[in-house]
């Protein structure tokens, strides 16, 4: 098989295999085995199939490619550098691992063209390529095939279909048929440990087959009954499983098959055993010039002029444009804001996760790109609106998704769906569950991407589920996770000002920590300013230059105000300070943190958690009324009490701290 310049694919593999080790070689650092296995598939898969334009590496409808055995990554940085990416230059390639460079140890996307998702932890990539897959065929549904027609193609490894959100995910593409999702597997039967054998005997076509996906095994050395494959899982009417059959680190002599080639440098030795074994007669990051000519000949520049013009010709454009920008256009910053004023007018008593459901059921029409759903939990998130359509099998124009029992998945799920483009998603749990979350939370923090994560039952106000449904240590937590904003509203009005921020923020995810019980309206303005924006404000101030601080968060602020009143009939004068996002609140500049929360005035938090983070705010001899450990089952006022989470809790401790 040869490019159209004559040269043998082999040698384009080749290619691949010689920039892999040579790199890793000189970093003296990296995982040359799967790169030198799998360039066979990934030479016939980016120069004979993939969709793509080097020199517009965020063309809307190229393919995406997604590499899920992220360990492999100058399988990745030499396809890049290969095929003409502008930034991937041979000097990158040589700096592999090194600071400053964009070829990093696992591929990040944001920080290197052409990479589509960070990958790296083992099973997220292809999960996320499954959020792609899905956003494809819902942004189709809406703007037809001259807009929006492309793939989703992955490279996973042992370890991917190994980890269990592989299996949440797996199962998801299945049930959806997202047929444009095609996993080409690298069968190596290693792994860092020896034979996949010793950990590993399950039948993974039976799998895959029994989630509803099409499956095949190949050769994945030879390179027509890899064309063939792929050339049939483009006609497939499910998603597809290709198992390549191959040799991690092929053409190594003594490391070919064997777990030495995993995750170290060849060696010189070995590095000249394999160039003499492959015929690869040039020496380090040395590529002939006609092996550099067929791999500039792959890609499809002339489909993505093609597309541009019928963008340009098509009515739908503007709205397309405006979907994909991810940003809020006038319509639905006109309905956050005439919402805000609703409640302040109406003051509404309600939990926060039903002033959640409120809230979006009142943006949600006026916003095309809002899409997400829970994790087989929607009468208790309350995300799923009265009036939304619900994405199935073959129908994807609605807006909303039944994640069934996966949070991990759904979590991976709305990273790929927002990598790709042309949606906000928004994903709803318990905030206990946000463990489960945990690794896809922590990579929509890396790679900036702005999805709402909805977590209701904050607290040990969910009451009877008891301690293993209470989330006393999550709110410290996610708050310590760079680039992630928690946002713990008190009340329906701080509530809608919570989705505003949320949907209004593009450079990162965030968190909103609902109630499942009913808190009272506390504020008395008319809502046309979001208050809550900068993270905490005044929500109730003294007469003169107060006695003390009380700050309260979510449910806990009504305590708070409760707990001024007592003070105040006794001649102390207390501020309430509402505080629903402490990471807001501490990026403030200085003058704004001493106008609301002055130095040395005594000050008292209450919040139904761990006190764990809080010393930032109230120093170290500020008093805090919380939690110290878990829960317990029981209803949740009686659980407040036992637990000390009282009004007068907050106001005994104001005297505490007064007296000393």
């Amino acid at each position: 098989m040869k490019a159209s310049n004559g040269t043998p694919l082999t040698d384009m593999a080749n290619a691949i295999r010689a920039l892999s080790m040579d790199a890793v070689q000189a970093a003296n650092s990296g995982h040359p085995g799967m790169p030198m296995g799998m360039a066979d598939v990934a030479t016939v898969l980016w120069s004979r199939h993939l969709k793509f334009d080097p020199a517009a590496p965020a063309w809307a409808d190229r393919d995406r490619f997604v590499l899920s055995a992220g360990h492999g990554s100058m399988l990745l940085y030499s396809l890049l550098h290969l095929t003409g990416f502008e930034d991937m230059t041979l000097d990158q390639i040589k700096r592999f691992r090194q600071l400053g460079s964009i070829t990093a140890g696992h591929p990040e996307y944001g920080h290197t063209p052409g990479v589509e998702a960070t990958t790296g932890p083992l099973g997220q990539g292809i999960s996320m390529a499954v959020g792609m897959a899905l956003a494809e065929r819902m942004l189709n549904a809406r703007f037809g095939d001259e807009l929006v027609d492309h793939r989703t193609w992955v490279i996973a490894s042992d370890g991917d279909l190994q980890e269990g959100v592989s299996h949440e995910a797996i199962s998801l593409a299945g049930h959806l048929g997202l047929n444009r999702l095609c996993v080409l597997w690298d069968d190596n039967e290693i792994s860092i440990d020896g034979p996949t054998e010793l950990s590993e005997s399950t039948d993974v076509l039976k799998r895959f087959e029994a989630a509803g996906w099409a499956v095949s095994r190949i050769d994945g050395h030879d390179l027509a009954a890899i064309d063939a494959a792929i050339e049939a899982a483009k006609t497939s009417d499910q998603p597809v499983l290709i198992a390549c059959k191959t040799t991690i680190g092929y053409g190594a002599p003594t490391k070919a098959g064997k777990a030495s080639s995993h995750g170290a440098p060849l060696g010189d030795e070995e590095i000249a055993g394999a160039r003499k074994a492959l015929s690869w007669e040039h020496g380090p990051f040395e590529i002939p010039d006609p092996v550099v000519e067929a791999w500039r000949t792959a890609g499809a520049p002339d489909e993505h002029v093609a597309w541009t013009e019928r963008l340009a010709a098509s009515d739908k454009a503007d709205a397309f444009v405006a979907q994909l920008s991810g940003e809020p256009g006038q319509g639905e910053l006109t309905a956050l804001e005439a919402w805000r004023q609703k409640v302040a007018e109406d003051k509404p008593a309600l939990a926060t996760r039903a002033a959640s459901g409120k809230a979006l059921e009142a943006i949600i029409g006026e916003w095309p790109a809002l899409a997400g759903g829970s994790a087989d939990l929607a009468g208790s998130n309350l995300t799923k609106t009265p009036d939304v359509g619900v994405v199935k099998a073959g129908d994807y124009a609605g807006q909303y998704i039944h994640f069934g029992v996966r949070e991990h998945g759904m979590a991976a799920c709305a990273n790929g769906m927002s990598l790709h483009g042309g949606f906000r998603p928004h994903v709803a749990t318990f905030l206990v569950f946000a463990d489960y979350c945990r690794p896809s939370i922590r990579l929509s923090a890396l790679m900036g991407q702005p999805v709402v994560y909805v977590m209701t039952h904050d607290s040990i106000g969910l009451g009877e589920d008891g301690p293993t449904h209470q989330p006393v240590e999550t709110l410290a937590s996610l708050r310590a996770m760079p680039n992630v904003e928690v946002i713990r509203p008190a009340d329906a009005l701080e509530t809608a000002e919570a989705w505003e921020m949320a949907l209004k923020r593009l450079e990162g995810p965030t968190i909103l920590a609902l109630s499942r019980q009913k808190v009272p309206h506390l504020r008395d303005d008319n809502g046309r300013d979001n208050r809550s924006e900068r993270g905490a404000y005044i929500l109730a101030d003294t007469d003169r230059t107060p006695d003390v601080v009380l700050i309260g968060t979510g449910t806990e602020t009504a305590l708070a105000v409760d707990a001024a009143a007592a003070l105040k009939a006794e001649g102390i004068e207390a501020r309430v300070v509402s505080a629903p996002c402490l990471e807001r609140f501490q990026a403030q500049d200085a003058a704004y943190r001493a106008q609301v929360v002055p130095a040395g005035i005594p000050c008292v938090a209450v919040e139904a958690a761990l006190r764990f983070g809080w010393d930032g705010i109230i120093g170290r001899e500020g008093a805090f009324v919380g939690m110290t450990g878990f829960g317990a089952s029981a209803p949740a006022e009686a659980l407040y009490d036992h637990f000390g989470i009282t009004a007068k809790a907050v106001a005994d401790a104001a005297r505490g701290l007064l007296k000393s």
